[in-house]
């Protein structure tokens, strides 16, 4: 019987959702997984398979925003602002310091942060909803979508159930993801997500075979895959 759900490590990415500084600071347990995430991103940067750093950002008086925060953002409020310190990610987690370009960002472009590391603005909960993840997954020929960061219950699980709805085989990596329970974990199972710690995806401290020395190879970067017009390379690291 053919598995259509067990990872293909070869052929993965790894997705790291709104792991931004004010999320960090206000979305419980996530500083928590923060370092778990930089260890977990140095393991596919050293393999060389593909990173995608996907953030969010609200501007205070615009509408095109989750209904849920609509108003609020409408009204004046603002969180991780385009431009602000609150909204970088963290520099453990990037491959050398880089500032994000966000008019880059916010008008569907990709931009590079490294070899295989990539930043993608995503205006809702879901990566792959008006982005254009699954274009830039398909050209690089990823079948596997890897997923950590922040806040489970929201733009992770959304994330997760798109990647599924796509045929994509799908990972949790619990311990680098904030907001985990056995009972959310159990429900994205349901769905063929299977979890797995830091460890058991790298080999890491458990003494297994790390699947990370599968993939080495020619550095994959997702936005090659893509003409000039929709990825670009502008970074002051790069």
């Amino acid at each position: 019987m053919t598995d259509y759900l067990d990872p293909h490590w070869p052929t993965a990415v790894l997705v790291i959702i709104d792991v931004q500084r004010d999320f960090v600071d206000s979305v419980p347990g996530t500083a928590d997984v923060v370092p778990t995430i930089a260890r977990l991103a140095s393991s596919f940067r050293a393999a060389g398979r593909p990173i995608v750093h996907v953030v969010r950002s609200y501007a205070a008086g615009e509408s095109d925003v989750d209904v849920v925060r609509r108003s609020a953002i409408e009204a004046g409020e603002a969180a991780v602002e385009p431009g602000t310190p609150g909204a970088r990610i963290p520099d453990e987690l990037l491959p050398a310091v880089v500032d994000l370009d966000w008019d880059l960002l916010r008008s569907g472009r990709v931009q590079r942060l490294g070899d295989v590391d990539h930043a993608l603005y995503k205006p809702r909960w879901s990566a792959f909803y008006r982005t254009r993840l699954d274009a830039l997954l398909r050209g690089a020929d990823v079948d596997t979508v890897v997923v950590a960061g922040c806040n489970l219950p929201n733009c992770p699980r959304a994330t997760l159930f798109d990647a599924s709805e796509r045929d994509y085989r799908t990972v949790l990596v619990t311990d680098a993801t904030s907001q985990t329970t056995a009972e959310r974990i159990a429900d994205l199972e349901l769905i063929g997500v299977r979890s797995a710690t830091v460890d058991e995806v790298t080999g890491g401290r458990s003494g297994g075979p790390r699947l990370c020395q599968r993939w080495v190879g020619t550095p994959t970067s997702v936005a090659t895959t893509m003409p000039a017009a929709t990825s670009d390379r502008r970074s002051s690291a790069l």
